[in-house]
């Protein structure tokens, strides 16, 4: 389906220009290590120069980021058994004291190397190209005082947390507590303590042996896990009394935004879910969730025909406030930063990257806006001159 459609699909554009270098690990190739005790990983030395720089967040708060890996003892991971206890990578963005911290770096040069080799970009995109995008956010930065709504930010499948940095960024500059999430064996890209995982759950759903619906009811045990982690009695966060366990969002791309919808079903700590091109398995049931309210943003792109049926279906069930949002000339990659900055690269041209993240960031954070603080924003309300490419499905 197409929320498992992975970033090889930049391949299809640059196959007759450049030499593919594909990536290909099973999950026997790379040894699983063994879960190592919750710790807080230090963040990287951010590199000074770059030509790559995502847009600036548009909120009154400058951002900071923790990096915390969580281990939690009482799950198997479903994918790799032999690893151990099911285990997470989270970035958290918070508001922060405007000068405070240091230049926090977007990824790793080795995240950014399996990334570029599993999109089949590997010839004319160079890993350090990636990896030194400049980013707004401020590592260990002084946290601005106050209580804030919490946002769970899902990725899609292959691909690492790291390519949702300008929405959560975005988030953050809006006065949110954010946390990104890497689910283990689900990214071809993502670096936990031992290495970077190999994709182990694409290889099982290529052979069949998973189904997207597994995934989804996964990640919704992942986010409930670090929702406890975060905002319950012994919480592992150093800043965690900035969130408001009161007000808690969710929103995923592709698989992540199937996960979000399973979560809320699953967890009624989440209030309101943001849905970005990805498919809704299993259905929401006849009783709807609880008068929650959902926004679906989906790309006019031929692939969308494979989610269209599956919110056609669940929209009825939707008992609270809903949107169903399209946006010409978008596809699948546009509600993250990878169109964007692979368009910024001059590597391959996306007509529709300049406007990416602008469109993304604008609507999801005007409905967490809404719905988690109460705040009126028109946007949400019908077609908006500023934003024309995007089409008010149904309301």
């Amino acid at each position: 389906m197409k929320a498992t459609r992975r970033v090889t699909r930049y391949a299809v554009s640059f196959a007759t220009a450049a030499v593919i270098i594909p990536l290909s690990v099973s999950a026997s190739a790379v040894a699983a290590p063994a879960a190592p005790p919750l710790t807080a990983l230090s963040t990287p030395t951010a590199r000074t120069a770059s030509a790559l720089l995502l847009p600036r967040p548009t909120g009154r708060y400058a951002v900071g980021r923790d990096t915390l890996h969580l281990v939690d003892p009482r799950r198997t991971d479903p994918w790799v058994p032999q690893s151990g206890p099911r285990q997470l990578m989270v970035d958290l963005y918070y508001p922060a004291v405007a000068g405070s911290g240091t230049p926090a770096p977007y990824m790793s040069t080795a995240e950014a190397t399996a990334l570029i080799n599993y999109a089949g970009l590997s010839g004319p995109l160079a890993p350090t190209t990636l990896a030194d995008t400049r980013i707004w956010t401020r590592a260990n930065a002084v946290p601005a005082r106050g209580r804030y709504p919490l946002v769970v930010l899902s990725p899609g499948f292959t691909v690492p947390r790291y390519t949702l940095t300008a929405l959560a960024e975005e988030l953050g500059s809006r006065g949110f507590v954010v946390a990104t999430v890497d689910h283990a064996y689900e990214s071809a890209a993502t670096r936990f303590p031992g290495g970077i995982l190999p994709c182990a759950a694409c290889d099982e759903y290529d052979a069949g042996t998973i189904t997207q619906a597994q995934v989804a009811a996964g990640r919704a045990q992942d986010v409930s896990f670090l929702l406890t982690e975060l905002t319950g009695p012994h919480p592992v966060w150093r800043y965690a009394d900035l969130i408001d366990p009161a007000r808690i969002g969710m929103a995923g791309h592709s698989i992540g935004g199937d996960a979000t919808l399973a979560t809320m079903l699953a967890d009624r700590r989440v209030l309101a879910g943001a849905d970005l091109d990805g498919p809704i398995t299993p259905p929401v049931p006849a009783t709807g969730i609880d008068g929650r309210p959902v926004l679906l943003i989906a790309a006019a792109d031929p692939s969308s025909p494979d989610i269209v049926p599956t919110w056609t279906s669940s929209w009825p069930d939707l008992n609270g406030w809903k949107r169903w949002l399209t946006v010409a000339g978008a596809d699948h990659y546009t509600f993250t930063d990878l169109d964007y900055l692979i368009n910024e690269s001059g590597v391959l041209s996306i007509p529709s990257a300049p406007r990416s993240i602008a469109i993304t960031t604008s609507y999801v954070s005007a409905f967490f806006e809404r719905q988690l603080k109460g705040v009126c924003e028109p946007l949400l309300n019908g077609p908006s001159r500023d934003f024309p490419e995007v089409t008010f499905t149904s309301s």
